[in-house]
């Protein structure tokens, strides 16, 4: 296989940019291990009260993921997001004002492999998020299995994000005041095995508890479509009825995570590593659907609801895949 280097030549700007997409890449993929291992080892040697102390004031705040999470807004408008949105671009679309007097649950679509566009979007303020939605706090969900990582889960709650269990999740929509969106990749870790470029499988079809959820404590629903979420990996074909989505499938089920092998381009080569590609991803937030509170809704409720939830996402898309290069007979396909 012939590498592709990258030349000698490339804008300090842009080195940069790949700098710090290097970093948030690792943050998925091996801050949470590093940490694990950190704090166990750290316990055999002379440092061992920092472990100790960390332990204790693990116990003393172990509600707080499940209490809206603690956010730091000086971490999130750091400027180094500005870099990780420009390395791509990534953009973010306002199609509806959404009332700050109401909390919303934001359905973002697809999940890709790393949700790119959802944490730049979302936990970071790059993209302007609060600039075009005033008054809303975004809040991006998070495997709870993450949250169990000593050090990692203090981490990630820095940027808004909380765990995706229904208390957790629930937390921010029962405020009265309003003022709250929750971020819900639908798909899930599941749907990350069908991140292929070109394709636009949305795993929807039988997903219907952040419906309930709307419907129990009357969030507005606010379908997300994320235009080239999957373009920025590349990954190994795995078909339905392949043995490696046989054993990816189980894996999933049993751990809870997904094992998508997906691989782009490297740090100073572009022929093969775990960098994303400089592909565009634009967010486009639709138009808010009104949900009447309702703590027991029957299963006509969810299912009239959720079907006009796929009609609006549908209609989302179809109305704006023209401006990013999707073909005119390209449709979502619903599993």
């Amino acid at each position: 296989m012939k590498i592709d280097f990258a030349p000698l030549d490339v804008p300090l700007q842009r080195r940069v940019q790949t700098a710090v997409v290097l970093q948030w890449v690792f943050s998925f993929l091996g801050l949470a291990p590093l940490c694990i291992f950190l704090f166990f080892y750290l316990l055999f040697t002379r440092f061992w009260l920092v472990s100790v102390l960390y332990a204790t004031w693990w116990y003393l705040d172990f509600d707080t993921p499940a209490r809206g999470g603690r956010r730091v807004p000086f971490l999130c408008g750091l400027g180094l997001w500005n870099h990780m949105r420009d390395y791509f671009p990534i953009k973010l679309v306002k199609t509806a004002d959404l009332d700050p007097k109401h909390n919303y649950i934001l359905g973002f679509h697809p999940h890709g492999v790393l949700v790119a566009g959802a944490f730049t979007n979302f936990c970071t303020y790059a993209t302007g998020f609060q600039k075009l939605f005033p008054g809303l706090t975004s809040y991006l969900l998070m495997l709870p299995l993450w949250f169990r990582a000593p050090f990692f889960r203090d981490y990630v709650m820095c940027g808004g994000l909380i765990p995706s269990d229904k208390e957790s999740a629930s937390y921010p929509l029962r405020q009265k005041r309003g003022g709250n969106a929750v971020v819900i990749a639908v798909g899930g870790a599941p749907e990350a095995l069908d991140a292929h470029p070109g394709t636009f499988n949305v795993l929807l079809a039988n997903k219907k508890g952040f419906i309930k959820m709307a419907m129990e404590y009357g969030a507005h629903l606010v379908p997300v479509f994320s235009f080239g979420e999957n373009e920025v990996y590349d990954q190994v074909e795995n078909p339905q009825g392949t043995w490696l989505r046989w054993i990816q499938d189980h894996l999933q089920r049993i751990m809870g995570i997904s094992l998508p092998l997906f691989h782009a381009r490297g740090i100073f080569q572009y022929s093969f590593g775990l960098i994303p590609y400089r592909r565009p991803i634009t967010t486009v937030v639709g138009r808010p659907i009104k949900v009447e509170k309702k703590q027991k809704p029957t299963p006509e409720d969810l299912d009239a609801l959720h079907q006009l939830y796929m009609e609006e996402l549908s209609e989302l898309f179809e109305e704006h895949k023209g401006r990013f290069g999707v073909d005119k007979n390209t449709h979502l396909n619903f599993v």
